[in-house]
């Protein structure tokens, strides 16, 4: 006798060997309904899309996710587990790939260095992260930063309620360290401005035994900046998830020392009474930033950026085929360190400003969003679909060329 199991197992496979004899027909024709049956929530809502010639700005949602990492999340998405139990082991991959002692998916770079702070400020003591920012009784409240590093991302310190203590040279530096000094923070795009320098920086808070902190925000690619300053002596490090890592924009990463991370974590979700409690991660934001960073050291760089070469190269030339436009192409020391692109142009010659260029990008169609002021127009192409370049690159071709036209016409 059949059996009722037998026989549902039977039957499922029904339409599967229906399709396979059909030539595929079956299977095509559910692939289509699944694409017809896709909802553009966008377009329902009356939110417009765009190209991203800008980069990875929160404010245009940052980057779009690998494959790999999108994936993740969808298996995420289906199960259950213990967010310290994934955070733990999440934790333990990111710092192999990472090269530190230890690391924790946060909420974004800004949540990184707020749990950092309060990590550093409690230690290992539960209690007192129960009672950041308003009761700071038996614990260090001042965190020393120099002027030229005071930035909008620098509230993420004033969350745990501590005092910045600015200075600008090295012995104001020295001289503002006192039994208060908590920890002292660092804005790695401006090193170069900041009269203290990585290895002076270090030596004073090494010598004074203060903890260290780095905001890297948007510091990768070069990938090697993922293990460079923890390496360098820092003892925190803070990156974005959503930016060259490509992993989701509400994640970011809080490397370095075991026990400060390990401290940190007492004030982050799912602990509720903490400073970190807003800043909740779920777990497929906690396993797609896994993935991301593996996806991400394991990549070919060279092969990726050849790519954004030749794409930059692409719309440098087609823009210097309008007469009297110039293209300078370069690439940002430090933060969005990739090959990107300047156009200038003479006004006796074009009838169009930066911004009205830029202006008619935005509003066109497709939309296209870039960077820029009243002396260049901002291009970047490593945050592009493939073949967007192409599209970005006809674009500012016509609007330039009917911008020539209108030049030529006047009086």
């Amino acid at each position: 006798m059949i059996s009722r199991r037998h026989l549902l197992r039977t039957m499922s496979s029904v339409p599967f060997i229906g399709g396979f004899l059909a030539g595929g027909q079956y299977t095509s024709a559910v692939s289509k309904a699944t694409a017809v049956a896709r909802r553009d929530y966008f377009k329902e809502l009356g939110v417009r899309t765009f190209i991203n010639a800008a980069g990875t700005y929160t404010s245009m949602s940052g980057c779009l996710m690998r494959e790999e990492v999108v994936e993740a999340i969808n298996y995420a998405s289906h199960q259950y587990v213990n967010i310290d139990d994934l955070q733990d082991k999440a934790g333990a991959r990111i710092a192999e790939l990472c090269r530190c002692e230890a690391a924790t998916v946060t909420a974004g770079a800004a949540s990184a260095i707020t749990l950092g702070t309060a990590g550093v400020l409690t230690g290992l003591d539960s209690e007192k992260a129960k009672r950041i920012p308003t009761d700071l009784t038996g614990m260090k409240s001042e965190v020393i930063l120099q002027k030229s590093h005071v930035i909008g991302y620098a509230h993420a310190i004033k969350n745990c309620g501590v005092k910045l203590v600015e200075v600008e040279t090295a012995e104001e530096m020295e001289n503002a360290i006192n039994d208060q000094t908590a920890m002292m923070w660092f804005f790695n795009n401006n090193n170069e401005v900041g009269e203290v320098q990585y290895e002076e920086f270090l030596e004073i808070a090494g010598k004074h035994g203060i903890p260290t902190m780095i905001d890297c925000a948007a510091d990768v690619p070069p990938v090697e900046n993922l293990w460079k300053y923890t390496e360098m002596g820092f003892d925190l490090v803070c990156f974005s998830g959503g930016k060259g890592m490509r992993g989701p924009q509400s994640a970011g990463l809080l490397l370095g020392k075991k026990d400060l991370i390990a401290a940190a974590r007492l004030s982050a979700a799912p602990r509720g009474d903490t400073v970190g409690r807003g800043m909740k991660v779920n777990k497929e934001e906690v396993l797609g930033m896994m993935v991301a960073v593996e996806n991400f050291v394991n990549r070919d760089h060279e092969a990726d950026w050849k790519l954004w070469e030749s794409q930059v190269q692409h719309i440098a030339d087609e823009a210097t085929s309008i007469e009297g436009v110039e293209a300078e192409i370069h690439v940002p020391p430090i933060a969005n360190h990739v090959p990107s692109l300047r156009l200038r142009w003479d006004a006796d010659q074009l009838n169009i400003t930066t911004n009205e260029l830029r202006e008619q990008l935005r509003m066109g169609h497709p939309s296209i969003q870039t960077v820029g002021n009243n002396e260049y127009v901002g291009i970047t192409t490593w945050m592009m679909n493939p073949k967007e370049e192409k599209i970005v690159a006809h674009r500012i071709r016509e609007i330039l060329t009917d911008a020539q036209k209108m030049k030529t016409q006047e009086p």
